[in-house]
C-alpha cells in the first residue's frame, strides 16, 4: 500500500476518542439505582446532564485542570485583593453544575427522591470534573445549617439558587452564591478541638471578629466560608464572608495555594484572619455539633465521588479494549483481560449500589428512623471502603491500557491523582472507622439498622448469610479500636453484597463468592471464574458501542 508524502506508517489499531459519550444512557447500573432508590421523577433532568457531562463538560474539564488556579494577593496598584483566578473553562463547568442542580436540587425542590437525584447529578459530575465537586459539595451541605439561622436567610436562599456567579463582589449583587470551609489548623488536623483561632463577640447579636488561621481553606474563591473558632463558650461555627455587610473587603488574607497531588482545577489555600467579620451559626460551644449536621452529606459525596471516579476509569478501560487488538484478536476477548474487566465491573457496580443505597436512606431519613440510623452509620462505612478502593481500582484500569494509560491524554493519570483525595477529605480512614465504633457504642439504632439490612436479604446468598452471622455478635460487642479497620472492612463488603441482593443484580451471588468467601482473591482478576463475566463487561456501556 502506497503512503501519502511524509507519512511513515499506517495506524489501524487504536481506539477512537472516548468523548462524546452520554454518561447517563451508557450507565445501566446508575439508571437502575436511581429508580430503585426513588429518584424516578428526575430521570429527564439526569438524562440531560449525563449527555452534557460526557460532551462539552468533558472537553472543558481538560482546560480547567491543565490551567491551574492562580493566586493574586494584590492588584496593579498594590491594593490587597486576595483573588483566585481560574481558567474560563472552570466557570463554564461550575455554571452548568449549578444550573442543573448539583448543589441545590435537594433543597430547591424538596420531596421524595430529591436527594437521590442530586446524588446522581454529583456522581455524573465527578466523573468529568471532580475538582469543582469540592465547592459544590460544601455549598450543598451548608444549606440546612444556614436555614436554621434567620439572620442568614439571604445566604440560604442564594446557596440553593440555580445561578452561578463567579465574580468577586458582595452577595447583594449576586443571585446565587458558593460556600467553602475552613476547619483545619496547623496544630490540630482532624482534632479540631485543638483549634486556636479566636472569635470575639461584637455588640450586634451574632456578630464576631476572628483572629487566627486555617491550614486548609477549601475553595477560597467562594463567597463565604463555614469556619470553626474558639468563642467564649467554646468551639463555635461561623459564616465568614469574603465581603463585610457594609460592602468592604473582609479581613481574610490568602497566604498561598496548596501545591496538591491532584484536584488541580480546584484551589485549596492557607489563610489568616486579621479581625475578620463573621456571623455565628448555632450556639457557642456547639461548633462540632453544627458541623456534624453537614458531615453525612459531605461524606456521602466522597463516597459518590469515588464510585463515580471508578465508573469513569472502568469506562475508559472497556472503551480501549473493545477497539484494541493484541495477539490476533480483540483485547476484550482475551480470557485474562476479560476476567480482570469483569472483576473491575463487579467492584464498580457494588460501589454504585452501596452509594445509592446510602443516598436513598438519606432521602428517607426524615420519614423513617430506621433509614436515618442506617444512613448515619453506612455513610462512614461506605466512605471508608469505597474511597480506599479507588486508587488501586484506577491503577488496574490504567494497566488495561498499558503505557497509554500512563499518558495524560488518556484521562487516567488525572483520575489516578484524584483517587486518594476522598479517603482523606472529610475525615481519613481512621476517623471513619472510629466514627463507626462510636455510633455502634452510643447509638443503638445504628447496630439495629445494620442487622435489619442483613435480615432483609437473608437466605439469598450463602456467603452473605455466613458473613452476616459472623458480624452480628461483633456489631453488639465493644470492639477494640485497633481492630476497627478490619471490622469496618467486613461491614462494607457485607453491605455491598446486601445492596446487590436488594437490587436483584444478576451478579449479586458472584460478588458474595468473590469478595466474601474465605479464599477471596486479593488482586483484581485473581478470583474464580464467573459465569457472569460477559454480562458484567457488556453492562459497562449497556450494549452501546464502546
Amino acid at each position: 500500500m502506497s503512503l501519502p508524502p511524509f507519512a511513515t506508517h499506517v495506524v489501524d489499531n487504536q481506539p477512537p476518542p472516548f468523548p462524546p459519550r452520554d454518561l447517563w444512557r451508557d450507565d445501566v447500573a446508575l439508571r437502575e439505582a436511581v429508580l430503585r432508590e426513588g429518584g424516578g421523577a428526575f430521570v429527564e433532568r439526569l438524562a440531560r446532564y449525563g449527555a452534557l457531562a460526557g460532551d462539552t463538560m468533558y472537553a472543558a474539564s481538560i482546560d480547567a485542570h491543565r490551567d491551574r488556579p492562580r493566586l493574586h494577593t494584590h492588584d496593579a496598584r498594590g491594593a490587597r485583593v486576595d483573588r483566585v483566578e481560574f481558567h474560563p473553562a472552570y466557570h463554564q463547568v461550575m455554571g452548568a453544575a449549578i444550573e442543573h442542580g448539583v448543589a441545590g436540587l435537594s433543597w430547591a425542590e424538596p420531596g421524595p427522591g430529591a436527594h437521590v437525584a442530586r446524588a446522581a447529578l454529583s456522581f455524573l459530575h465527578y466523573q468529568v470534573e471532580p475538582g469543582s465537586s469540592c465547592p459544590l459539595t460544601m455549598t450543598h451541605a451548608a444549606a440546612p445549617v444556614l436555614r436554621a439561622v434567620p439572620a442568614l436567610a439571604e445566604w440560604h436562599d442564594k446557596v440553593i439558587a440555580a445561578h452561578y456567579d463567579g465574580r468577586d463582589v458582595p452577595i447583594g449583587a449576586k443571585r446565587g452564591v458558593m460556600l467553602g470551609m475552613g476547619m483545619t489548623e496547623k496544630q490540630g488536623g482532624s482534632d479540631v478541638r485543638a483549634n486556636a483561632t479566636v472569635a470575639t463577640a461584637l455588640a450586634a447579636d451574632g456578630e464576631y471578629e476572628l483572629v487566627g488561621h486555617k491550614w486548609f481553606f477549601s475553595a477560597p474563591m467562594s463567597d463565604g466560608f463555614l469556619v470553626l473558632a474558639q468563642a467564649a463558650g467554646g468551639l463555635t461555627c461561623f459564616l465568614l464572608p469574603r465581603w463585610r455587610p457594609d460592602g468592604s473587603r473582609n479581613a481574610l488574607r490568602l497566604m498561598r495555594l496548596k501545591d496538591k497531588l491532584g484536584d488541580w482545577s480546584n484551589a485549596s489555600s492557607e489563610v489568616e484572619f486579621a479581625g475578620a467579620w463573621a456571623h455565628r451559626v448555632g450556639d457557642e460551644g456547639r461548633g462540632i455539633a453544627t458541623i456534624l449536621e453537614m458531615v453525612m452529606l459531605t461524606r456521602l459525596d466522597c463516597l459518590l465521588g469515588s464510585a463515580g471516579l471508578m465508573r469513569m476509569a472502568l469506562a475508559q478501560a472497556v472503551h480501549h479494549v473493545r477497539h484494541r487488538r493484541a495477539f490476533g484478536r480483540a483485547l476484550v476477548d482475551q480470557p485474562l483481560m476479560r476476567r480482570v474487566l469483569a472483576d473491575l465491573a463487579l467492584e464498580s457496580e457494588a460501589a454504585t449500589a452501596l452509594a445509592f443505597r446510602v443516598a436513598g436512606a438519606i432521602d428517607r431519613a426524615g420519614r423513617d428512623p430506621g433509614e436515618a440510623a442506617f444512613a448515619r452509620i453506612a455513610t462512614a462505612i461506605g466512605k471508608f471502603w469505597v474511597c480506599k478502593r479507588a486508587p488501586g481500582f484506577v491503577n488496574e484500569a490504567q494497566e488495561c491500557l498499558g503505557g497509554a494509560g500512563y499518558v495524560e491524554e488518556s484521562l487516567l493519570p488525572r483520575l489516578y491523582r484524584q483517587a486518594p483525595l476522598n479517603s482523606i477529605w472529610e475525615g481519613s480512614g481512621n476517623i471513619q472507622c472510629l466514627d463507626v465504633l462510636r455510633a455502634l457504642r452510643r447509638e443503638p439504632g445504628c447496630a439495629e439498622a445494620l442487622v435489619a439490612e442483613f435480615d432483609a436479604v437473608a437466605g439469598r446468598c450463602a456467603w452473605l448469610d455466613a458473613e452476616a452471622a459472623a458480624l452480628r455478635p461483633r456489631i453488639a460487642a465493644d470492639v477494640d479500636e485497633a481492630n476497627a479497620r478490619e471490622l469496618v472492612q467486613s461491614l462494607a463488603l457485607a453491605l455491598q453484597a446486601a445492596a446487590l441482593q436488594r437490587a436483584g443484580h444478576a451478579a449479586a451471588d458472584a460478588f458474595g463468592r468473590v469478595r466474601l468467601a474465605p479464599s477471596r482473591a486479593l488482586a483484581y482478576g485473581a478470583g474464580p471464574a464467573l459465569a457472569e463475566e460477559g454480562l458484567l463487561v457488556e453492562r459497562v456501556f449497556d450494549g452501546a458501542a464502546g
